[in-house]
């Protein structure tokens, strides 16, 4: 069975319902202890960190209450592991989102949290050299999460960014812990762009802090 049809056979049920579930921005959720994450580890092996959720998917949907995108726009996230901003952009806004991750193990742990959640997440496997200004340009928004954790995603990210505004795309939305890398990314982008940096905080499901980069074309 695919990932999609395992969700569907446990969401609903007694097990999915009250073992390992919790909520963040009105998104269901499961930990990793969870029977189905259990059972999806044993047959796929995430890499490049897409083993699990990461905080600053909560910041992303945090800024996203405060200032959302239009109704049913086209979203894309980059790096998208689990997905848990994209099926809330999904959920919330009714958006038309595409998750994008190099490592195609990532995407059944995506499956399942859009099953649980009843949207669809169309799934893109591309590093982030190989999005197209084309590709990158027909979305309305641009999202990210944790993804400039090494020194050697600085200049790809930024080189990204500037396709997807190029493009056509109004508003890049990254969040982050508050790393170096980040922050130098943050700066890059500063001498070509209209830029927002600014330290963030999501209640939800337990708070966590970090940093806001919102990018606009000038």
């Amino acid at each position: 069975k695919t990932a999609y049809e395992l969700s569907l056979g446990l969401v609903g049920s007694e097990m999915c319902i009250r073992d390992s579930m919790y909520s963040a921005y009105g998104v269901y959720l499961l930990q990793g202890q969870h029977p189905l994450v259990r059972r999806l580890k044993r047959i796929y092996e995430p890499s490049v960190h897409g083993h699990k959720m990461w905080n600053s998917s909560f910041l992303v949907m945090d800024c996203l209450q405060h200032y959302p995108p239009s109704p049913s726009a086209k979203v894309i996230e980059i790096g998208c592991g689990w997905g848990p901003a994209s099926v809330f952009c999904a959920k919330e806004f009714q958006a038309d989102v595409t998750g994008v991750d190099t490592d195609r193990d990532v995407f059944p742990f995506l499956d399942v949290i859009a099953a649980l959640n009843d949207v669809q997440v169309r799934p893109l496997r591309k590093r982030f050299e190989d999005l197209t200004t084309a590709q990158l340009g027909t979305q309305e928004l641009l999202i990210g999460a944790d993804i400039c954790f090494w020194d050697s995603m600085i200049k790809p990210l930024r080189n990204l960014i500037g396709r997807a505004l190029k493009g056509g795309t109004k508003r890049v939305i990254i969040a982050d812990p508050g790393r170096p890398t980040f922050y130098e990314l943050a700066d890059l982008c500063s001498k070509r762009w209209r830029v927002n940096l600014q330290a963030w905080y999501s209640t939800e499901p337990s708070k966590s802090t970090g940093e806001i980069l919102e990018v606009r074309a000038k």
